[in-house]
């Protein structure tokens, strides 16, 4: 089985970033994955206790398609984000500073337009929604910090029994492999799988929600993907997630071996 291209997410719900390689560290998951969201302003997320809330208090694909239209890039060595999408002026501003987080989640306020959700803070102020981090924290879709894995194999299982191709991106995954027949990876929960120079545990398997449903060229909701694997396969899995075990370098092109 082989690596074939590895990925982070630094905002959640926005553009993919492909690496070459990446160091895995025990308990973390992909270095930047999920380091930023946008809380909707009626997100009980809390900077100072950060703790795992449903996706739907963020801006996300499953709630708001058209979020995929942003072009997003951020540089960990400076540490700013740049935000573009067409009809909007494009942004670079840093995530570590107050005036820069507001720019930011003023510019995809400005985008997500009645999409953005405003609240009211513990105080009884009006709260708009707003660009966190919190340290130690990832926006990930499930309590556990980890990695996601696809089989390509499983993937063009699902391309053939729809008739239609699919971006493998709708998916979001941090690692795309190959080398493995479609859906033996559902074996590897609870077991250990050797992932280049780390060892992961695989602990779920992962469930397809509506975030799969929207193109990303487009952002509209053109295939009902959840519906569809439990006609075609009797579920609505796709993949599997993983914590990290042992840490150790992960590249494109390295070995996984199932434990």
């Amino acid at each position: 089985m082989r690596v074939e291209h590895l990925y982070r997410y630094p905002v959640k719900g926005l553009t993919a970033e492909a690496l070459e390689e990446i160091r895995l560290v025990p308990g973390e998951t992909v270095p930047h994955d999920r380091r930023f969201a946008l809380a909707q302003g009626d997100a009980p997320f809390d900077e100072s206790a950060p703790a795992f809330l449903p996706k739907q208090n963020f801006a996300c694909m499953m709630k708001n398609g058209k979020v995929v239209l942003v072009r997003s890039a951020f540089d960990p060595r400076s540490g700013t984000l740049a935000l573009a999408a067409e009809g909007f002026e494009p942004l670079v501003a840093p995530t570590g500073t107050a005036e820069g987080k507001t720019a930011l989640g003023d510019w995809l306020i400005r985008f997500l337009g009645d999409e953005a959700r405003h609240g009211t803070a513990p105080d009884g102020t009006p709260r708009p929604p707003r660009f966190t981090e919190a340290p130690g924290h990832a926006f990930t879709d499930q309590r556990l910090k980890g990695i996601s894995l696809l089989n390509l194999a499983s993937l063009a299982a699902v391309e053939k029994a729809i008739g239609r191709r699919l971006d493998p991106l709708r998916f979001r995954a941090n690692i795309y492999f190959s080398g493995l027949p479609a859906w033996a990876e559902h074996e590897w929960v609870g077991r250990d799988v050797l992932l280049g120079g780390a060892r992961i545990s695989v602990f779920k398997r992962t469930q397809r929600c509506p975030a799969t449903q929207v193109d990303l060229a487009t952002g509209e909701r053109d295939v009902d993907l959840p519906r569809l694997l439990r006609q075609h396969f009797g579920h609505m899995d796709l993949g599997v997630h993983a914590t990290v075990a042992e840490g150790g370098r992960v590249a494109v092109g390295d070995a996984l071996e199932a434990a």
